[in-house]
This record gives C-alpha cells, sequence and structure tokens, in this order.
C-alpha cells in the first residue's frame, strides 16, 4: 500500500542500505516530532528496517530483505545487490 510518505521512506532506506548506522544517529537525522510526519515509525512497522545489537557499538539499523526488496521494487538498487 503506497502512502504520501513512500518517497521519505524509500530515503530512509536507501541512506541506511549504504552502511550499518548507530540507531541514534538514525533517530537523530529522521525523529520528527509532527504525529502525521513518522517516516521512521513507518519504516519500521513494515519491516524494511531493524535495531540489531552489535558488541562494542551499541544498536545498528540495518536493512532487512524487505527492505531491500522495497529499494528494488522502487528503482534505488538493482536486482542482483
Amino acid at each position: 500500500m503506497a502512502t504520501t510518505l513512500d518517497p521519505l521512506i524509500l530515503d530512509l532506506v536507501e541512506w541506511c542500505s549504504k552502511e550499518r548506522r548507530p540507531y541514534a544517529e538514525v533517530i537523530e537525522a529522521w525523529r520528527t516530532s509532527c504525529p502525521r510526519l513518522t517516516v521512521w515509525e513507518d519504516a519500521v512497522d513494515r519491516g524494511f528496517l531493524s535495531r540489531e545489537p552489535a558488541e562494542g557499538r551499541g544498536v545498528l539499523v540495518t536493512v532487512t530483505p524487505l527492505g531491500r526488496r522495497f529499494l528494488q521494487e522502487n528503482g534505488r538498487i538493482p536486482s542482483g545487490r
């Protein structure tokens, strides 16, 4: 189901796909106080991103296989990557 937030969700998932990022960095960059702009929450709720503990690095945000498929279906990464 496409929403008006899809372009922003794509940007967030694509940004996270370039490297595993610390949770604090992602939240600082993408959290908003606007209840109508729930980019981070929607990406997590849809299963595109996950939080994983990394020894010595805290919690990292990674793109899930579903998130990679979302990027591929929207032309953000080639099928073979």
